[in-house]
Formats: structure tokens, sequence, C-alpha cells
């Protein structure tokens, strides 16, 4: 069995994720289901997200839509509680360096460092941005991670990335010296929120109410740490309504 929570996972937040965790797992045990007793943090995400076993994962939209969405079932969103954003939302944010001038614009033809070319936040979020804009980012480095898209852009080996916002605020609040050596350009429209999944067996019901109820139970500095504000379901078609640009 397998659970896993890793796409905002990092060392100062790890406990809270193994609490919110623990609590899930307990009230899926009550529920007759079955769960193991902790998270995952060594497996791929790829074989995760579909082996036959998944109990609780986490996926970002542009796989789910892809190629999830018929071969798992969808969970629930957790809620973030970004400003000017719908629960269950949240958006990217065009970064670059602090002393670098100008508006999104006007880095259409700059070195533009993404995380992933199936990451939503880092490579389609700002694709259909430029878009909307006349123009399309030209990849020049694909970094592994929005940490890593961050500190790509203070050592100067590119110029403009977007990050997920709730990784923004993890660096802006662990990682102050690396934050402030940068700057927000400007924001994505809102997508919805990554997606807990399971296994295309299980009990979505029984699931969302477990996730909810650990949720609700989590101690005020756990979920401060998680910056979480709560849980709710936002239906496929919701994650399926968003375009996907052409890959790198």
């Amino acid at each position: 069995m397998i659970a896993a929570l890793p796409m905002y996972d990092r060392p100062e937040n790890a406990a809270a994720h193994d609490a919110l965790w623990a609590a899930t797992r307990d009230g899926l045990r009550r529920r007759g289901l079955s769960a193991p007793d902790a998270l995952d943090r060594a497996a791929d995400l790829w074989q995760g997200w579909t082996a036959p076993d998944l109990v609780l994962g986490q996926t970002c939209g542009l796989p789910f839509r892809s190629r999830l969405h018929d071969r798992v079932t969808l969970v629930a969103t957790l809620d973030y509680a970004l400003p000017d954003t719908p629960p269950g939302h949240y958006r990217s944010l065009f970064i670059t360096r602090r002393d670098e001038p100008g508006e999104i614009a006007d880095f259409a033809v700059r070195r533009f460092a993404y995380n992933q070319p199936d990451s939503h936040s880092g490579w389609a979020a700002a694709q259909i941005t430029a878009a909307g804009l006349g123009f399309r980012f030209t990849p020049a480095l694909e970094t592994g991670g929005h940490r890593a898209s961050a500190r790509a852009l203070s050592e100067g080996r590119a110029d403009i990335a977007a990050l997920d916002w709730i990784t923004w605020r993890g660096i802006a609040r662990w990682e102050p010296e690396l934050a402030r050596s940068l700057r927000v350009v400007g924001a994505s429209d809102p997508a919805p929120g990554l997606a807990l999944i399971a296994a295309p067996d299980a009990d979505a019901g029984a699931c969302f109410d477990a996730v909810a109820e650990a949720v609700a139970a989590l101690s005020p500095k756990d979920r401060d740490t998680l910056g979480l504000a709560g849980v709710l379901q936002i239906p496929a078609a919701a994650y399926l309504a968003i375009p996907t640009p052409p890959g790198p």
C-alpha cells in the first residue's frame, strides 16, 4: 500500500504532513479500509500515482487531466487559502531576480526556467498566460523542481520562471535569503489545486470523509505550518477544462 503527499513536502513541514496522514490513516481504518502506517517519501511519482494499491496520493493538475483522470479516483482538493483565489484553487507566480525590471511580457525572449514539462504551475500556466499576452516562452532550462527554478533565477542561470504560489510561500517562509533575491512579476489565472487521488477502485466518499476529518483535527500549529484552510471536492470536469499547451 502507498500513501504519499509529496508535492509541498519539505523538511520544515514534514512533521505536519505526517500528522495529517496519521489522522487520515486512522480515519480510513475506522471505516474498515486498509492504510499504511506512514507516508512513502521514496516512491517515484508516476509509479505511485498509477499503483493499484494507492491509498492516497497527490498530483498536479496537468498529469491528472492528461493521463490520470480515467485511471484513478479523484478524492479531494486541499484548500490553501491563497489571496484573491477561489477555495481549492491556486495560481502560478512569475518570479525574476530582484534587480530585473519589467513585467511578464518584457520577458518574452528571456531565459525561461521550468520545473518539469508535466507541471501545470511551472509549464502549462506559464504558457497559457504568455499566450494571452501574444507570445510563448521559449524553454531554456529544465530544473526538476520549483525551488531549483528559484535558485536558477537567483544564480543568474535563468531570467523568469513560474512557481506554484504555495511553494513560493514556503520559500518566503523558510528560505528568506533566497526569496529576498527575487521578486514577483505577476500571476497566472487560478486553476484547481493539486488533486488528492486514490486507486481506481477506492471508496471516494470514505476517503474524502477521512481526509476532511483529518484536516479539521490538525493542531493550529500544524495547520499554520501547512497553510491549510480546509478540504473540498472539485469535480473532474473542472480539471479537464483547463487547456494543456504543447510541451517543450
